[in-house]
């Protein structure tokens, strides 16, 4: 990485490498999940936390593990990043049930909460199946 732009391979007086590309990369994507929940909930104008936060962590604290594990070698740092996945992966599936666990209003097309009776756009009875499908109830 010696050039202009590098002399003697450092830039802002870091010595540059793979490694320390992995370490900076897992740092922006961590911070980067604060940016993107702060949007989501000035969107809705309440608090929210989207997949893409759950996402954002996984990978950033997957990078950083890695940049811990392979080129830090310090056994702190390590274990700061061993165990994060675990919340993240859970909150990751809780997320994918509830959002297929909707039922689909079949007059008007809105995604019901799961526990709905009747739509919540319309007021067409609404049925949830136990095989985790949904499925519609006819009036009369």
């Amino acid at each position: 990485m010696d050039s202009l732009l590098f002399p003697g391979g450092e830039f802002l007086g870091i010595k540059w490498h793979i490694w320390k590309a992995v370490g900076w990369l897992g740092n922006a994507v961590f911070f980067s999940r604060f940016v993107v929940q702060w949007y989501a909930t000035e969107k809705r104008k309440q608090v929210v936390v989207p997949s893409a936060f759950w996402w954002l962590s996984l990978t950033g604290s997957l990078l950083l593990l890695a940049y811990a594990l392979f080129y830090q070698k310090d056994s702190v740092f390590i274990f700061a990043y061993a165990f994060t996945w675990i919340p993240y992966i859970r909150n990751l599936v809780i997320h994918r049930r509830h959002k297929h666990a909707h039922i689909l209003c079949p007059d008007c097309g809105l995604n019901c909460p799961p526990q709905s009776n009747y739509c919540l756009n319309c007021g067409t009875p609404l049925k949830a199946v136990n095989d985790g499908r949904s499925e519609t109830a006819h009036a009369g």
